[in-house]
């Protein structure tokens, strides 16, 4: 997809704000109890800021694995996103997964409810570097 600058900064600006939209769906799902529905959010919410990322800086995906490793390559072999806050993303990646396409996994509270503030944290520094 070639992109023009200014529509490359609305697609950064609109894929943030879905960010922002899918961490408050799964803060408020986790309080009804919906686990499976909260961590697919939370998911989602990193996915959304880092193709944010990604496409700030003129990277792209096609699959949600390749976004996990043009993430490594990129930001965390460079240092600016943590080996943690990588592994953060990699585990919302299979705790969806599982909670969306395993049968038989049940999520809880407490396969879900530790990763909201880590979450919100990775989010709020993908903006930060996104807005340097």
């Amino acid at each position: 997809m070639t992109l023009s600058i200014d529509e490359r900064k609305a697609v950064v600006a609109y894929r943030l704000q879905k960010a922002q939209n899918a961490i408050n769906e799964a803060r408020e799902t986790a309080k009804l109890g919906y686990w499976h529905t909260a961590a697919n959010r939370l998911y989602y919410a990193c996915f959304y800021a880092v193709t944010a990322l990604l496409l700030k800086n003129g990277l792209q995906a096609n699959t949600h694995s390749g976004v996990i490793s043009v993430l490594g390559q990129n930001f965390v072999n460079k240092g600016i996103i943590s080996k943690e806050e990588n592994r953060l993303y990699g585990n919302l990646f299979e705790l969806r997964h599982s909670g969306d396409y395993d049968d038989w996994k049940i999520l809880d509270e407490k396969d879900v409810l530790h990763y909201i503030q880590p979450a919100e944290d990775l989010i709020k520094k993908i903006e930060t570097i996104i807005n340097k």
